[in-house]
């Protein structure tokens, strides 16, 4: 009889070395990253693990809540919210990060319902301070991606928002080709973060990267050190 095959995590000791080696050599900046193999949900983090200044990555949260009081009666995507619809503001901040639609579905859901709602998956967030670890929101991408935070509709068309951004210039350009992205970028001052799903051939993975640094005059540096751990990323689970 063979021996049995005993299958190898995805994540193990060489690529946290490797992402540990990349945060060590680039310690002027602040850098939390965490990663999620989604056959077996264990979280795996590197770096800070303290909140974030979230930016625009907690849009997610956002639009999540937003959905739920609509499959919880509460809300309708078609009703009338800035000019347009609410599904349609959805679509906005997600897809182009536009900071009105977002303060509109935030009036919406209101501080208390987005408090709580984080709450019921295990994140404490206050919009007014707008913090998040990365593990967090890994968290918030696994549930999604996972189909356990939305109905399979829902869930569709929020991911469909988080493909062909209005900025795509983070994580997306250092994935190989095949491997499908869903992601939403924060920018805001010293804040500079990129959080995604990545996808091949039945495989899905959460990988954040959130960063702080100066302001916007060191971007260029972190975006590289962005790539440089998509690409480390990328080439061991793919």
């Amino acid at each position: 009889m063979p021996a049995a095959v005993v299958a190898v995590p995805a994540i193990g000791p060489e690529l946290d070395a490797q992402i540990s080696g990349i945060i060590q050599a680039n310690s002027a900046y602040a850098l939390g990253v965490s990663l999620i193999d989604l056959s077996d949900g264990v979280v795996h983090g590197y770096g800070v693990q303290e909140k974030f200044v979230a930016a625009s990555t907690a849009k997610i949260l956002a639009a999540s809540a937003y959905y739920h009081l609509v499959e919880t009666g509460r809300a309708s995507l078609a009703a009338p919210l800035g000019g347009s619809t609410a599904g349609a503001q959805i679509r906005q901040m997600v897809q182009q990060s536009n900071n009105d639609s977002w303060t509109l579905i935030l009036r919406a859901v209101g501080q208390r319902g987005i408090t709580d709602y984080a709450a019921s998956i295990g994140i404490t967030y206050d919009f007014t301070v707008n913090l998040l670890t990365s593990a967090e929101m890994a968290r918030t991408l696994q549930l999604l991606y996972t189909g356990e935070l939305l109905n399979p509709a829902h869930t569709a068309q929020l991911l469909s928002y988080m493909q062909n951004t209005n900025f795509e210039t983070l994580i997306p350009p250092a994935v190989p080709p095949g491997v499908g992205v869903f992601h939403k970028y924060g920018l805001l001052f010293g804040n500079l973060h990129d959080s995604s799903v990545l996808v091949k051939d039945g495989r899905a993975f959460v990988f954040v990267v959130y960063t702080c640094g100066k302001n916007y005059s060191d971007m260029g540096p972190r975006t590289r050190i962005i790539q440089e751990l998509t690409r480390t990323v990328t080439a061991a689970l793919f």
